[in-house]
């Protein structure tokens, strides 16, 4: 039995799957799926739709390639459907793992937000209390009033 050494690189092996980088696939399913889901898409897929049935409605016979039921279109948009569904999936799954990042920091920040102001209402309540305990300038001029009167009677 081998175990493998977790202090050394692993040997790299040839493998005959293909490579692919999953974060440039997610970013290029990313693009795509926003492409899909814009007007712009919906006027190219309708002008293509368009061409194709008036293509092979009025073209003569010999240059029709997809006659009537538009057997080759329904089959070409059946793919087209098959990759863009898991692209649009890929893309939501990548958007719903930003929202979770994104509202997992919002909550440590809401959470560093409120220990910083139990703080901060500590420290104010503590002002107030030492400032309770001060001198205020109204209570020193009172007092050396009263001593100077209490002067002023003993001469």
């Amino acid at each position: 039995m081998t175990s493998e050494r977790l202090d050394q690189p692993r040997d790299l092996r040839r493998s005959l799957r293909p490579h692919y980088d999953p974060e440039a696939f997610g970013r290029l399913s990313e693009r795509i799926a926003r492409f899909l889901g814009t007007a712009r898409f919906i006027v190219y897929m309708t002008v293509f739709v368009a061409t194709w049935v008036t293509w092979n409605v009025a073209a003569p016979e010999h240059l029709k390639f997809d006659p009537y039921p538009f057997i080759f279109l329904t089959l070409m948009l059946s793919l087209q459907a098959s990759y863009a569904a898991p692209l649009i999936l890929l893309a939501q799954n990548r958007q719903d793992d930003r929202d979770r990042i994104q509202y997992e920091q919002d909550r440590e920040t809401a959470e560093r937000n409120q220990a910083e102001i139990e703080y901060l209402t500590r420290e104010i309540a503590g002002l107030r209390l030492a400032l309770n305990e001060v001198a205020t300038r109204d209570y020193l001029r009172s007092e050396l009033g009263r001593l100077l009167e209490e002067l002023r009677e003993r001469r």
